[in-house]
C-alpha cells in the first residue's frame, strides 16, 4: 500500500479539548473521599488546606517537566517516549508493560467500579451485578473511542466541563448556605495531636495520588492540534484549575462539618451536600460521582492505546497492535485489548491486589523522568518550545518529591512494596527476549542516541 493510502491518525485535539482532558482525567472519584483518609493524618484546617496547596504545587512542577518534554517530543506514547528517547528503549519498553498489566488498565477497573457501586445506590444490586455495571462502562467508552478521537475527546470535553460546573456549583452553596463550623468543633482526639513530619507526608502522599493523571494528555500527541504549544498549555492551565477546585472544595468540606467528621468519613462529599441541602444531599453526590468517573474513565481510556500504539509502530509489541483504523483513525486494536484486559480484571477482581502494589511504582518512572530533562538539556541539537520555569529548582523539587513518595511507600509496607516492583521488573527479560526474537526485523524509533 502507497504510504499517502495508509490511514493516520487525525490531529482534532485544540487546547479546550487538550485542557478538558487534564482536568477530566485528574478530576475522578478521589476528591470526594480522599480529604478523609488527609485528614487523619493531619487534624487541623490549616495542615489540611496545606496539604492539598503542596501537593497542587508539586503536581504542577511535573506537569511543567512534562511540558517541556511535550515541547521535544511530539510523537505518540507520552512517558512511554520520554523515556525511550532520552535512556533506552528498555526503559521504556517498562513503562508500557507496567501500564497495560497494572498501573492504566487497573486504575480503568479501579475507577469502573467505583462508578458501579454509586450507581448501586440508586438501583440496589450484588457484587455480580455491579462488575457487570463495570465491564458495561468500560466498553461503552471503549466503543465511543474506537469510533473516532474526537467524539473521544468531545464526550471528556462536555463531562470536564459538566463536572466542573457542578463543583462550582458546590463551593458556592456550600459557603452560602452550609452552617459555619467552629474552629473547636472537632474533639481533643484531634485537635490536642501534633502534627508530626510523618504523618504530614503520609498525607502528601494521598494528596498526590489525588491529583493523578495529569500526564495522561502527552499520550496522544499525534492527535493534538500543534502539540509543541498545545500540550504545554493544556498541562499548566489544567493543573491550575484542578489545584483551584480542589482547594475550594476541601474549603467547604472544612467549612460545613466538624472536623473529626470530615477524618471519619468514608464519603465525605455525600456527608457535606447532607449538611448544605438535608437529606437528599448524599443523592445528589451519588449521581455526581457517578457522572465524574465517567468523565474520568473517558480520558483514561482514550490516551491508554496510544502508548500502546507507539510501542508496536516501534516494533515493541505485536505490529498488529499499532495498527490504525481505515475509516476512524483510531488505533482500533489497542483500544479493543485494553477493554478486554480492564474488564477481565474488573471480572476477576485481581486489578485490587495489582492495583496497590504496583501504582506507587509509576513515581519511580516519573522521578527518572524529571532526570532525563537534565540529561537532554546537556545533549546539543535539541529543539524545544517551552522550557520549565525555575529550572533546576522547579523539575529538582519534583524529583525529590517523586522518590521520597517512593520510599515512603517502601518503608510503609516493604514486603508488598517489593513484590510490585518485581512485577514491573519482570518485563526486562521479557523485553530482551522480544528484542532478541525481532532483532534484524524491526528497531525502536530512536531520535537521539543514547548516552
Amino acid at each position: 500500500m502507497d504510504d499517502h493510502l495508509t490511514p493516520e491518525l487525525k490531529r482534532v485535539i485544540g487546547l479546550p479539548d487538550a485542557t478538558a482532558m487534564v482536568v477530566g482525567t485528574i478530576i475522578g472519584a478521589s476528591i470526594f473521599v480522599q480529604p478523609s483518609e488527609i485528614t487523619s493524618h493531619v487534624p487541623s484546617i490549616a495542615g489540611v488546606l496545606l496539604v492539598w496547596i503542596i501537593s497542587g504545587i508539586l503536581t504542577l512542577f511535573g506537569a511543567l517537566v512534562c511540558a517541556e518534554l511535550a515541547s521535544i517530543f511530539t510523537q505518540s506514547g507520552g512517558v512511554y517516549v520520554y523515556l525511550k528517547e532520552t535512556y533506552s528503549p528498555a526503559l521504556g519498553f517498562l513503562w508500557g508493560w507496567a501500564m497495560f498489566w497494572t498501573m492504566h488498565s487497573g486504575i480503568i477497573a479501579a475507577i469502573a467500579v467505583i462508578c458501579a457501586r454509586y450507581v448501586a445506590y440508586f438501583i440496589p444490586m450484588g457484587d455480580a451485578a455491579t462488575k457487570g455495571v463495570a465491564i458495561a462502562v468500560i466498553l461503552i467508552l471503549s466503543a465511543v473511542n474506537y469510533l473516532g478521537v474526537k467524539h473521544g475527546s468531545t464526550l471528556q470535553a462536555l463531562f470536564t466541563l459538566g463536572k466542573v460546573a457542578v463543583i462550582l456549583a458546590m463551593i458556592v452553596l456550600g459557603f452560602a448556605l452550609g452552617p459555619r463550623v467552629p474552629v473547636n468543633a472537632a474533639p481533643a482526639d484531634l485537635s490536642a495531636a501534633p502534627i508530626n513530619l510523618q504523618e504530614f507526608a503520609l498525607a502528601l502522599v494521598a494528596g498526590l495520588f489525588a491529583f493523578g493523571g495529569w500526564h495522561m494528555v502527552t499520550y496522544n500527541a499525534e492527535e493534538t492540534v500543534n502539540p509543541r504549544q498545545t500540550i504545554p498549555r493544556a498541562l499548566v492551565l489544567g493543573t491550575m484549575i484542578v489545584t483551584v477546585c480542589y482547594i475550594a472544595l476541601n474549603a467547604v468540606y472544612l467549612h460545613v462539618l466538624p472536623l473529626a467528621t470530615v477524618a471519619a468519613s468514608t464519603r465525605v462529599a455525600a456527608d457535606a451536600a447532607n449538611a448544605v441541602l438535608g437529606f437528599g444531599g448524599g443523592a445528589i453526590m451519588s449521581g455526581l460521582v457517578i457522572f465524574s468517573t465517567f468523565g474520568a474513565l473517558s480520558g483514561i481510556i482514550l490516551s491508554g492505546p496510544r502508548v500502546y500504539f507507539a510501542m508496536a509502530r516501534d516494533g515493541l509489541l505485536f505490529r498488529w497492535l499499532g495498527e490504525i483504523h481505515p475509516q476512524f483513525h483510531t488505533p482500533h486494536r489497542a483500544i479493543l485489548v485494553q477493554a478486554i484486559w480492564s474488564a477481565v480484571l474488573v471480572g476477576t477482581g485481581t486489578y485490587r491486589a495489582l492495583f496497590t502494589r504496583v501504582i506507587y511504582t509509576e513515581w519511580i518512572f516519573f522521578g527518572v523522568m524529571a532526570i532525563g530533562l537534565f540529561i537532554l538539556r546537556r545533549r546539543p541539537n535539541v529543539a524545544r518550545q517551552y522550557a520549565v520555569w525555575g529550572y533546576p529548582l522547579v523539575p529538582g523539587a519534583f524529583i525529590v518529591s517523586a522518590f521520597a513518595i517512593v520510599l515512603n511507600q517502601i518503608r510503609s509496607d516493604a514486603a508488598e512494596s517489593m513484590l510490585g516492583l518485581s512485577f514491573v521488573l519482570i518485563g526486562l527479560p521479557v523485553y530482551y527476549f522480544w528484542a532478541k526474537h525481532n532483532a534484524g526485523k524491526s528497531q525502536p524509533n530512536q531520535i537521539f542516541p543514547n548516552g
